[in-house]
């Protein structure tokens, strides 16, 4: 991280349910809504049937990557981000989507997981990336755009949409 705070990038796996739990908790109103568009509750968004369809990534449509941290002090590991890439039904395109626990927001989390995102893309061929995003969160919309993602209005005056072309 920006502060030289150590995490492993690295797809999500099964076994992450249990981290991926503790994340979520780490996660402020504003932070989920700004993610989600709207308000889910901690139970919603950590039910067993919601977090088995995160974390077994079937890697042909999606990738899911988090961004590790291991306490040095407890040796506890915790999740701090994850960023997700889902091909969609369009030819060569995809949405991504990031979120960062509040503790560690402003850190390069977002920016180095849409860095690896983008270049999983690429890999894959993909030709575009799509990301919608509430017109008030300007801290993802900076990042966008110093990755060189166009921005485009939408009909909903609350939200925008941004496109990297590969």
């Amino acid at each position: 991280m920006k502060d030289g705070t150590q995490v492993t990038i690295r797809p999500i796996r099964p076994e992450d349910e249990p981290l991926m739990v503790k994340f979520h908790a780490t996660l402020s109103d504003r932070t989920v809504y700004l993610r989600y568009f709207c308000s889910l509750s901690l139970i919603r968004r950590t039910s067993h049937e919601r977090l088995v369809r995160v974390c077994f990534s079937d890697y042909d449509r999606e990738m899911v990557l988090v961004a590790e941290y291991r306490d040095p002090q407890s040796g506890e590991l915790h999740i701090l981000a994850v960023g997700r890439l889902n091909k969609l039904q369009t030819d060569k395109e995809a949405e991504v989507a990031v979120a960062v626990s509040d503790e560690y927001q402003r850190r390069g989390l977002a920016t180095e997981l849409l860095c690896r995102l983008i270049h999983i893309a690429r890999d894959e061929k993909l030709r575009r990336i799509v990301a919608e995003m509430l017109r008030d969160n300007l801290a993802i919309q900076t990042i966008c755009r110093k990755l060189d993602f166009r921005m485009h209005l939408l009909s909903d005056p609350g939200a925008v949409q941004t496109v990297l072309d590969l």
